[in-house]
């Protein structure tokens, strides 16, 4: 995140990993179907790694959304 944030500024950086991290586990929400039939203990741990990569991917929208308003005053 460091490098985005100092190649484009920290909220276009925040928000550059944020796509990133919802891409990936977008790709893994599809394997879930696949995992619930192969593996049925296994999509408990697709569906936690997807909850934890939109969570984080939240956070690094607020953060660069109060990093905006910082920025212009409000």
């Amino acid at each position: 995140m460091e490098h985005y944030e100092s190649l484009i500024g920290v909220p276009c950086g925040r928000l550059a990993v944020t796509m990133d991290l919802v891409h990936r586990r977008d790709g893994a929400g599809g394997t879930t179907g696949v995992h619930c039939q192969s593996w049925p203990s296994r999509p408990v741990l697709n569906i936690q790694m997807i909850m934890k990569s939109l969570t984080d991917a939240k956070e690094l929208i607020q953060s660069a959304m109060e990093e905006l308003k910082s920025k212009t005053g409000e």
